[in-house]
């Protein structure tokens, strides 16, 4: 990335209020980002990919027009910039490196927007959202690698503060945008070459300017927190539901890695109906993308609306089944630390083989099958009655608490079958993916310990292992994200 420098203060902006953000080059002091107003791109940026063909002289025309006319257009709407350290110019072996975060920040919200949008109570002034996005050379794959806001990581260096770690959301709140980029290359290992941000409004307002997102879930979606209220199906959302979507914490699965799947899952669903829609492919709206993406967020200093449009150019070649979306993998999900509270620890090795394989520009998804099922509950906790000894052998090896045997004298026709009380649904999909083939049956009033009846024919036992972050977040593939 560019060379500090001092943003000049420019006339005009989506909203009133906004200031400026000045930083001189080698100025140590840090100051609380705000949300700029418009400026113009840098001297002699090139806006339009330049293309030499040889070509009659009406097509030349036509093409002079075209170009003029991107140009007028993605110059008059410059996205707001925020400063930081100088980057490593992005390498074309390597592809580009992009830290998108949201915002946990009000600003320009009046009463009745926090209230339809549900986002009251003290703001952290902090990141809500972190997501890694790498996009390979010629736009052939682009992977997204979500950081939890609660993952506990050692920050950058910055005055005022001595060596320490915290949650990596608050280092936005301590030394903005630029110790937020600079801590996420500490932890990470990956240099990042732009930087892109937004607040609650900015968020809104970028999906809706864009043409909204498609979401589907097959359970319904119910957060009175958040105010998402989603009834099985797919819907075509708009910025103000999408924000909802990502934030609910109380639906299934719930907690950060559950909203951070979700938050993947409507990225998706954006580039998907912004496919559909020939944003990418189309030059005349590929530039009209880049200027409603410009007029909701910020960026770094040298992210202008050439830069916008040559990505959305880039991403005309991308099938949407070679896009890739991961999470960091956890080892531990209630790290407790003084003064942090409850925090998220990052599986170093395996973190780090995941950001090996973005700095390296390789696939996120690894074809190696998995030695033992992931699943999101601890089999110790599942308690289990079973009617056959072997089963229930098999159940124990894979440290399932079983209570009792209670061999029974002729087995039906048919599968397995597990029993439970609703209650206990959280821990059901752990104890199915041991009795692969079962079929599931509730049962109001159980109790807390679950009933398997074997079917007639030798119940395979399939071995699992306690993993959320690889049921939650496991790296995938867009086209099993994607709704259909």
């Amino acid at each position: 990335m560019g060379a500090h420098g001092k943003i000049i203060p420019a006339t005009g902006g989506p909203r009133g209020g906004h200031r400026r953000l000045a930083r001189q080059r080698g100025e140590s002091a840090r100051r609380r980002p705000s949300l700029p107003q418009r400026i113009s791109p840098a001297p002699g940026r090139s806006l339009v990919p330049h293309r030499e063909a040889s070509l009659p002289s009406s097509r030349v025309l036509r093409r002079l027009a075209l170009t003029a006319l991107l140009t007028a257009s993605l110059i008059s709407a410059a996205p707001s910039t925020v400063p930081r350290p100088a980057a490593p110019a992005p390498s074309r072996d390597r592809g580009t490196n992009l830290l998108v975060v949201g915002l946990d920040r009000r600003t320009g919200m009046s009463r009745s927007d926090i209230q339809r949008l549900h986002v009251g109570g003290k703001e952290c002034d902090c990141t809500d959202v972190m997501m890694l996005v790498h996009i390979a050379p010629g736009g052939r794959r682009l992977g997204v690698v979500s950081i939890p806001r609660d993952s506990y990581v050692p920050f950058a260096r910055h005055d005022g503060h001595g060596p320490h770690s915290g949650k990596i959301n608050g280092a936005f709140a301590e030394g903005g945008a630029d110790l937020a980029v600079r801590t996420v290359e500490k932890a990470t290992g990956v240099p990042i070459d732009h930087y892109l941000e937004a607040d609650f409004l900015g968020f809104v307002e970028a999906v809706d300017r864009l043409g909204g997102a498609e979401v589907c879930t097959s359970t319904p979606l119910s957060d009175l927190n958040s105010g998402l209220d989603l009834a099985p199906g797919t819907h075509a959302v708009d910025g103000g539901t999408a924000l909802r979507y990502v934030r609910a914490r109380h639906v299934s699965p719930p907690g950060d890695l559950g909203r951070v799947r979700r938050q993947q899952r409507l990225l998706l669903g954006m580039l998907a109906r912004l496919s559909d829609a020939g944003a990418f492919t189309d030059p005349l709206a590929t530039g009209r993308t880049a200027r409603a993406l410009a007029r909701s967020v910020r960026t770094d200093e040298n992210t202008s609306l050439g830069t916008l449009y040559a990505w959305g150019r880039a991403l005309r070649r991308l099938d949407l089944a070679h896009t890739e979306f991961a999470t960091v993998p956890m080892s531990d999900f209630d790290h407790q630390v003084p003064g942090w509270g409850s925090t998220l620890l990052w599986d170093e090795p395996r973190a780090k083989a995941l950001f090996d394989a973005v700095r390296e520009d390789r696939s996120l998804v690894q074809g190696r099958p998995a030695k033992a099922v992931p699943v999101d509950q601890r089999p110790g906790t599942v308690r289990v009655r079973v009617d056959d000894p072997a089963t229930a052998d098999g159940l124990r090896a894979n440290g399932f608490d079983v209570r009792a045997v209670d061999p029974s004298a002729g087995r039906a026709a048919g599968p397995t079958v597990i029993t439970y009380d609703p209650v206990q649904a959280r821990y059901v999909d752990t104890l199915a993916a041991a009795l692969p083939g079962s079929r599931l049956r509730q049962v109001t009033g159980q109790g807390p310990v679950f009933r398997v009846a074997v079917g007639a024919a030798k119940q395979q036992v399939a071995k699992v292992t306690y993993d959320r972050s690889m049921v939650e977040g496991a790296p995938v593939t867009g086209d099993r994200l994607r709704c259909g």
